[in-house]
């Protein structure tokens, strides 16, 4: 059985910054052993944990998609030690990851159905992943129609821009980007994401939510999906904040009788009301702090 503790040793191919401040950079890597990239086998929604030597680990969604064989995708926020650790870390630079772990969007369910992907600022990594694999040749005609609503704090913000711009054209997709502050180039939405989702009005009809992004927007978006006559079941969260040893040991990221990192990190609405009432509008888990 493989050592769930022992990380798997990748090369740093490419880094990217992501966003005007250099706070984020994503980082293409790939596996130096041949045996270890035939068994990674993960799908959109998992996390890994990536480790520096003499820094430690920590645990990121995965933001490429298993239809990109040979590679894998990491955006990263520089908030930390071992966050500044990695940014700090050049082409070439050896990573250990550990994963893939916890689960996955639910696809089967997904095919055949209308997707309306939501998110805000950083959060919108593992949401790229899915976007990516539904979009991948192979795969898009099983899906329905998707909707992509996705906003920052400012243009300067936003990730992916460069795929932002080829799926804003996309004629099988639906593309909706806002900030909070425009500026003088900004020619998109300008208002925070419920007040988008209102706007754009998606429909319910044979379609499921996925949404991740901060706490203040959760809060602020579950009412209004609902208002939109979205079914608690139809509407799909990634808990990726509350992940933390990954194999369920620390017991430090417990909902009810479940872990995120074995059990999730994506819930159903309807299966997490039924765990706990943290995620009900008003709950603990949507409190902000300053």
């Amino acid at each position: 059985m493989k050592n769930p503790y022992l990380p798997l040793a990748m090369r740093t191919e490419k880094i990217v910054i992501e966003t005007d401040d250099k706070n984020i950079k994503t980082f293409s890597l790939s596996f130096l052993n041949e045996e270890d990239e035939s068994s990674f086998n993960y799908l959109p929604g998992q996390f890994v944990q990536l480790s520096v030597l003499s820094e430690g680990e920590a645990p990121f969604g995965i933001a490429s998609s298993p239809t990109q064989p040979g590679e894998l995708e990491f955006t990263v926020n520089k908030i930390g030690v071992l966050t500044t650790a990695l940014h700090n870390l050049e082409k070439g630079a050896i990573i250990g990851i550990r994963g893939p772990l916890g689960n996955c969007f639910p696809i089967e369910a997904f095919e055949g159905k209308n997707i309306v992907i939501v998110s805000g600022g950083f959060a919108f990594t593992t949401l790229r992943s899915l976007l990516k694999y539904i979009l991948y040749e192979e795969n898009r005609s099983k899906f329905g129609n998707v909707t992509v609503i996705y906003g920052a704090r400012r243009p300067g913000l936003l990730l992916y821009k460069d795929e932002l711009k080829e799926w804003e054209v996309r004629p099988d997709l639906d593309v909706h980007l806002t900030v909070d502050r425009a500026d003088d180039g900004w020619r998109g939405k300008v208002g925070v994401v419920p007040n988008v989702i209102k706007e754009v009005a998606p429909s319910p009809e044979n379609a499921y939510t996925v949404v991740c992004g901060p706490p203040i927007m959760i809060k602020l978006t579950l009412p209004v999906l609902r208002q939109l006559g979205f079914p608690p079941e139809r509407i799909i969260l990634s808990l990726e904040m509350k992940m933390k040893c990954g194999i369920g040991m620390c017991g430090r990221c417990n909902i009810g009788n479940k872990y995120v990192c074995k059990d999730g990190p994506i819930f159903t609405l309807a299966h997490l009301n039924e765990l706990s009432g943290e995620y009900k509008p008003g709950g603990r888990n949507f409190e902000t702090k300053k």
